[in-house]
């Protein structure tokens, strides 16, 4: 059982209907933590998700939110703020994945994953950095292995967290002393039947650690980085097995 670290403080995770984003609320919560979360289309899997962190004994709410368009999420921050009075965590894990061959990627399409990917994070810790700062608070964005590493099929969304992942670098010095930022980059996660079986086979046998990662790994490396010492900031964490190391 997740030991309650977390008693009193407030976290806002975007994209925290389902899969990744899902876990990582139900572990926050878990810790002790209240939760605000955001969708975009999964109005159900939130309200399923609010009921399963409420059932911790924890508060919870549900935020629908877009988070490309900055009123958006300006509402989506003042409602989370308003619920619980305050706002000690922030998790980007709102996101977008494509693959495409680069000649063949559209202007539209890579504008759609830097809009979601880069933009979207931006604009979340710009409105909620006041509530954050009152708070000593902490940002841990979501990147991925593919913006450490070169995945020629998807090269607009490697770019897009690559960015991300300088932008992580840009926050924790423009937002200390108060306020540690930190990225959780992912290699190859299972999400239910996603993927094939031969594709989940061939990335585990690339792996070190012999099999692929999965939510729990990723929210159980979320919650070191908001329980953890806050002198830890500005760093780029692969959880991936050593896929990156193949």
């Amino acid at each position: 059982m997740t030991t309650p670290t977390l008693l009193g403080k407030t976290a806002l995770v975007t994209g925290g209907a389902r899969r990744i984003g899902g876990e990582i609320a139900l572990t926050l919560a878990a810790a002790g933590a209240d939760l605000a979360l955001t969708y975009r289309r999964s109005r159900a899997e939130a309200e399923e998700a609010v009921g399963l962190i409420e059932g911790l004994g924890r508060r919870a709410l549900a935020v629908e939110c877009d988070v490309r368009s900055e009123l958006s999420v300006r509402a989506a921050v003042a409602a989370a703020v308003a619920f619980h009075g305050r706002l000690d965590l922030l998790v980007n894990n709102a996101a977008v994945f494509a693959s495409a061959p680069l000649e063949q990627i559209t202007l539209d399409e890579w504008d759609a994953l830097f809009a979601t990917n880069t933009r979207g994070p931006f604009l979340v810790a710009r409105e909620a950095l006041p509530h954050l700062r009152a708070a000593q608070g902490r940002i841990i964005n979501i990147g991925s292995l593919g913006g450490m590493r070169a995945w020629a099929g998807h090269a607009h969304y490697c770019a897009s967290k690559a960015a991300l992942h300088m932008l992580t670098r840009a926050m924790a010095k423009a937002f200390a002393p108060e306020v540690s930022v930190n990225c959780v980059a992912p290699g190859w996660i299972e999400m239910e039947a996603e993927s094939g079986a031969e594709a989940a086979a061939r990335f585990a046998g690339k792996t070190p650690l012999g099999r692929n990662g999965s939510a729990a790994d990723i929210a159980q490396t979320v919650l070191f980085f908001a329980a953890g010492p806050s002198f830890v900031t500005g760093q780029i964490l692969a959880v991936d097995g050593g896929l990156g190391l193949s």
